[in-house]
C-alpha cells in the first residue's frame, strides 16, 4: 500500500510539472508576448522593454520558469493588472463561496442520486424505471445554461418564488445568510448530477445484483434490504466513488456557467470575467489550480477504492 501510494504521489508531482510547464509557456506564446498582451496592441517599445524588464521576460526562459516555480511555492499565482490584485488575493475571496456551492450540490446530488439509483435497479424494466431513466436522460443532456434560465423562468419570473440571482456577497457568510438565493443555483447543478451519478449507481446495482454473493445472502434468509444495503451497496458504490474524486475540482472551482448565468461571485465567475476582459495570468492561474485538484481527485479516489472495497489490493 505505501509502495503504491509513493508511485502514485510520484507520478501525480510529475503531471503536475508538466502542467505547470504548459502554463508557463502558454503565456509566452501570447501573440506579441505577455507585455503586448497586458499593455495594448499600442504600447510602445520602450514601454514594452519596461514591463518585460520589470517582471523578468528579458532572462532566459529557464530562469524565468525556475522563477515561476519560486513563486509558485511561495503561493504567489501571479498578479492581475486587470483587477490590480494579486491573483492569491482573489482566489481567497471566491474560492470558499465556490467550495460551498458546489458542496451543497455535490451533498445533495450524492444524497438523492444512490438511492434513486439503488430503486431504478431494484425496479428494473418496470414503467417507474422507465419514467425516471427518461427524466435522467433528460437532465443529462440539457445544456447547463439552459437549463438554469428555465428555473429562473418558472420561479423568479412565472411564480416569483425565488430571486433570479445569486447572493452578491464578498464573503460565504453572506451566502449562508440568503439561502433563498442559493436554491436555484444549487437546484441547477443538483439536477445535472443526479442525472448522471444515478445512471452510473443504476448500472452498477443492476451488475452486482447478478453476483452470486447476493444470491448466497438471499439463501441464507436475508432480508430484502439488508442484501441491498449490507451486501449489495458496498460494491455497487465504486463508480461514485470515482465520480467523487474527480468532483473535487468542481467542488472548489465551482461551476463557471452555474456562476455566470446567477451572478454568483466565485470562481467560476472569476475566470469568465479573466476571459472577458484577456486577464491571461488569472486564466493561467485558475487553470492552474483545477489542473492540480483534478491530479489530487484521481489519486483520492484512487486511494478510498482500497477503503470502500477491500478486496481491492495495491501492490
Amino acid at each position: 500500500m505505501i509502495g503504491y501510494l509513493l508511485r502514485r504521489t510520484g507520478q501525480a508531482i510529475l503531471v503536475i510539472v508538466l502542467v505547470s510547464i504548459i502554463t508557463f509557456l502558454l503565456l509566452h506564446l501570447l501573440p506579441g508576448g505577455a507585455a503586448r498582451a497586458e499593455l495594448g496592441e499600442r504600447a510602445s517599445p520602450s514601454a514594452i522593454r519596461s514591463f518585460n524588464a520589470a517582471n523578468g521576460y528579458d532572462r532566459s526562459l529557464p530562469i524565468q520558469y525556475w522563477d515561476y516555480l519560486d513563486r509558485l511555492f511561495h503561493g504567489n499565482l501571479g498578479f492581475s493588472y486587470k483587477t490590480n490584485e494579486s491573483v492569491s488575493t482573489l482566489l481567497s475571496q471566491d474560492l470558499p463561496k465556490s467550495a460551498y456551492l458546489s458542496g451543497l450540490a455535490l451533498f445533495f446530488t450524492v444524497l438523492i442520486a444512490v438511492p434513486l439509483g439503488i430503486y431504478q435497479a431494484v425496479r428494473r424494466n418496470k414503467p417507474d424505471d422507465y419514467v425516471l431513466t427518461s427524466a435522467s436522460f433528460v437532465g443529462y443532456s440539457m445544456p447547463t445554461f439552459w437549463l438554469a434560465l428555465l428555473l429562473i423562468a418558472v420561479f423568479s419570473v412565472y411564480f416569483k418564488l425565488l430571486p433570479p440571482s445569486a447572493p452578491q456577497s464578498a464573503t460565504v457568510g453572506g451566502s449562508i445568510t440568503d439561502p433563498k438565493g442559493m436554491v436555484l443555483p444549487v437546484l441547477t447543478l443538483t439536477i445535472v448530477g443526479v442525472a448522471s451519478f444515478s445512471r452510473y449507481m443504476r448500472s452498477a446495482a443492476i451488475e452486482a445484483l447478478t453476483q452470486d454473493y447476493i444470491r448466497t445472502a438471499r439463501a441464507k434468509g436475508a432480508t430484502k434490504w439488508g442484501v441491498l444495503f449490507r451486501h449489495m451497496l458496498r460494491n455497487a458504490i465504486l463508480p461514485i466513488v470515482t465520480l467523487l474524486g474527480l468532483s473535487v475540482p468542481a467542488l472548489v472551482s465551482g461551476n463557471l456557467i452555474t456562476e455566470s448565468v446567477f451572478n454568483y461571485p466565485g470562481i467560476g465567475l472569476l475566470f469568465w470575467n479573466s476571459a472577458q476582459t484577456r486577464d491571461y495570468p488569472t486564466l493561467l492561474a485558475l487553470t492552474l489550480v483545477v489542473a492540480v485538484l483534478t491530479v489530487v481527485g484521481n489519486l483520492v479516489a484512487d486511494v478510498a477504492y482500497g477503503i470502500v472495497d477491500r478486496r481491492v489490493r495495491y501492490v
